[in-house]
Parts: structure tokens; C-alpha cells; sequence
């Protein structure tokens, strides 16, 4: 589910406008949506409960901003599609790894 969402991410900043703002926002938005995938792959190699919880509480912060920057899309005139279901499956992975963080930790 993380790298289906880093692949609509992707494509989602390649339709934002070139303007200064655009790219702004793009380069923002592909950072944070894509290294959530790419942590939680590093969190699976994890060398203690510790050390998964740590990199999970990373993909947790990176689908947080993600959000911020998606509403923002949402609701400027940035991008005239809506990005409501983006939004709302980047919310579903944060209850997810939130409680994912949460199962890890109380199993310590």
C-alpha cells in the first residue's frame, strides 16, 4: 500500500504546474510521499524492536507532512483535480503505522 501511494504521489507531481509554486510544492511532496515507502523497507530490516520502532515513528512524521502538503494542493488553486482520496488513503497508512507503532511498542 505505501509504494502504491508513492506511485500515485509521483504521478500526481508530475501533472502540477512548472510555475514557481508548482514546483515548490512538487519537490516537497515527492520527498516526503516517497520516502515513507522507502523507510518502511528499511523498518522491515530492522536490527532490534527499538530500532523498528524508530524508523516506523520516521514513516509515521513522513505521511504526516505528506498530508500537509496534499491539503494544500486540495485546497489552493494549484491543481484543479482533487486530491480527496489521495488524501484520504494517506490518512488510512498514518492509523495504520500509528498503530503499528503502537502494537511494537507495547510487545517490547
Amino acid at each position: 500500500m505505501l509504494f502504491r501511494s508513492a506511485t500515485a504521489i509521483v504521478e500526481l507531481s508530475a501533472r502540477l504546474p512548472k510555475s514557481i509554486q508548482g514546483r515548490h510544492v512538487s519537490g516537497q511532496l515527492l520527498r516526503c510521499g516517497t520516502s515513507a515507502a522507502a523507510n518502511y523497507a528499511e523498518a522491515r530490516g530492522a536490527e532490534s524492536r527499538a530500532d523498528f520502532v524508530h524508523k516506523l515513528r520516521i514513516v509515521f512524521k513522513e505521511l504526516n507532512e505528506t498530508t500537509v502538503w496534499l491539503e494544500l494542493i486540495d485546497k489552493s488553486d494549484l491543481f484543479s483535480v482533487k486530491t480527496s482520496k489521495i488524501v484520504a488513503e494517506n490518512r488510512e497508512l498514518c492509523r495504520i503505522i500509528g498503530a503499528s507503532i503502537k502494537t511494537a511498542k507495547g510487545n517490547g
